[in-house]
């Protein structure tokens, strides 16, 4: 028996390759198929089953193409309609996968279908549990995000409560949790950076297996939820309905533009230029216009909570050699509609002579002698708002990053700006959005916070709102 847990820490998700005897099943796997065929060929194996856990919002998953490329049978469990081939197994039936056995166990809350699927071995033992985003480590699944008409997050609140409490908990304390996600996706509030664990140390330390009744469960599982990000309700339906295919994405979107080209592209398709450096490289200089989520940060995710249209044109700046690994980034949570990037990145565009753009970006100690010499200037803090409500910059407004390009009007146009958020990523990111829409003021501060926390400005906590 193999399994391995496939961890991709951008959106911090867990795909789940099984083996047995020649046979392997893949639960929950991103949209690019390679990995799994080549874990499979190089095994001797053949992918007889896709096993899905719900309706992923937060990625564009990957088992329609691995499905049409392998044979295997894409499996959901009860209250999956989908329309495209897929096998919708009753609670409790069960499969077989070389000498194991995965059982299904519907247990909806989270969303109506979600399933978990125990898989037990030769000998009979059950051994783990896959739990998509019922229960995490540390946490379990929002319960906000699948309401349809008289349903409300409570309802399945307690839909998940109950699905705990038959299905979960009485299961034994040695049995392995394998979730879908750990620290920093947005499908709950309180995930632990451990990406798996033994059931009977969730028993004791998870707060919400900890509950005592039905109504405490509820009030605490609800309790601090954030507005979901907007490209999450599209990315179910795309997992639900079907999508285009990854190669044909992937093949459009390695186009390479000269310069003059991209320029006329940009212009005549209305693209939106994703601009992928590192912030500091983006400060110095970047295409009027362009938008910098850097890709080694929560890039896929910034990129949907920020572009509300997954069917934008996207022309893409990268740093070279990096160009398919943004378009695959890209397509993970389904952004098709890149047309191609700049050969030879921004250092092409700068070479031909093109106009180029800066964000005064100064570092924490510069910031802390203009701050010393005026208290009231401007400052954004686009951190989220728990983070400032423990801690801010004294005289501080609070506009997370999530909510920008809601919030434009209560930016000040006419004078200098301060932005930062916590180190730096998400203070380049707001800049370049407020450039791109005219604000010609903004200060970029270095390191954020921690590097703030070094000088004489004085950081307090509490909450003020811009």
């Amino acid at each position: 028996m193999i399994i391995e847990q496939l961890y991709t820490g951008c959106l911090a998700q867990g795909a789940y390759y099984i083996e047995s005897n020649g046979e392997a099943a893949i639960i929950d796997p991103l949209r690019e198929t390679s990995p799994y065929i080549r874990k499979s060929d190089k095994a001797g194996a053949k992918i007889k089953y896709v096993f899905e856990t719900h309706f992923h919002a937060d990625f564009v998953s990957g088992h329609i193409d691995l499905a049409q490329k392998t044979g295997a049978t894409i499996v959901y469990g009860p209250n999956a309609n989908t329309t495209y081939e897929a096998y919708h197994a009753k609670d409790g039936e069960t499969f077989t996968l070389g000498h194991l056995t995965i059982k299904v166990l519907h247990t909806p809350g989270h969303t109506l279908e979600s399933t978990t699927y125990l898989l037990i071995d030769e000998t009979g033992k059950d051994h783990a549990i896959f739990t998509g985003d019922t229960l995490f480590i540390g946490d379990v699944g929002r319960p906000d995000l699948a309401i349809k008409g008289d349903l409300t997050e409570h309802d399945l609140a307690g839909m998940l409560y109950d699905s705990l409490q038959t299905k979960i908990m009485p299961l034994a304390d040695d049995v392995i949790v394998y979730p879908a996600h750990g620290a920093g996706s947005a499908c709950g509030k309180n995930m632990s950076k451990e990406t798996t664990d033994r059931l009977g140390n969730q028993k004791r330390f998870n707060y919400a297996l900890r509950t005592k009744s039905r109504e405490e469960f509820i009030e605490k599982v609800l309790d601090g939820l954030t507005t979901a990000p907007a490209y999450f309700a599209e990315n179910a339906r795309l997992n639900k309905e079907g999508y285009e295919s990854i190669d044909r994405v992937l093949q459009r979107g390695s186009q390479t533009f000269s310069p003059d080209a991209f320029e006329a592209a940009v212009n005549e398709t209305g693209a939106l230029i994703l601009d992928v450096r590192e912030a500091a490289d983006f400060a110095k200089g970047f295409i009027p216009n362009a938008i910098n989520i850097g890709l080694n940060g929560q890039f896929a995710p910034w990129v949907g909570a920020l572009i509300p249209d997954l069917m934008q044109p996207i022309a893409l700046v990268a740093p070279e050699g990096q160009e398919g690994e943004t378009v695959l980034r890209l397509a993970r949570v389904g952004y098709d509609n890149c047309i191609g990037f700049l050969e030879g990145g921004f250092s092409a565009w700068q070479k031909a002579g093109k106009e180029v753009d800066q964000i005064d970006s100064i570092p924490a100690e510069e910031f802390a002698s203009r701050w010393q010499q005026n208290p009231h200037i401007p400052i954004v803090d686009v951190r989220k708002s728990t983070e400032f409500a423990a801690e801010h910059v004294a005289g501080a407004s609070t506009i997370p990053l999530d909510n920008i390009n809601d919030h434009m009007a209560d930016i000040p146009r006419h004078e200098p700006v301060y932005v930062h958020c916590a180190g730096g990523y998400r203070s380049m990111v707001a800049n370049s959005i407020l450039k791109a829409r005219g604000f010609d003021n903004v200060i970029n501060v270095e390191g954020g916070l921690a590097a703030i926390r070094n000088t004489a400005v004085t950081v307090t906590s509490g909450v003020s709102v811009l």
